[in-house]
């Protein structure tokens, strides 16, 4: 694997990141598409979503810095929304 193959790998995790963290797919969606595809994904997700039940803050701040450094910042204003309201069931 080259270097852009790896990035746009690491590209794809973090959409799929983003759209689980939102609700715009689930998990099972993610794992669905990817045996569908002719892809061989070794990471759909920046992180492990069955070692803990929640994306912890700081995994959703790393989601956040991505798509700042691609000026979405739709995509991080939805994540902060959604990290917000995760933090509010929290308290």
């Amino acid at each position: 694997m080259d270097f852009l193959e790896d990035l746009e790998l690491y590209n794809t995790a973090m959409e799929n990141a983003y759209n689980v963290i939102t609700g715009k797919i689930s998990l099972d969606d993610v794992y669905i598409e990817m045996e569908e595809s002719d892809e061989d994904l070794d990471f759909p997700l920046p992180f492990n979503p069955f070692l803990h039940e929640n994306i912890s803050d700081e995994e959703v701040d790393h989601i956040i810095d991505h798509f700042i450094e691609l000026e979405e910042y739709e995509k991080c204003q939805e994540l902060l929304e959604c990290k917000k309201n995760t933090d509010a069931k929290e308290h």
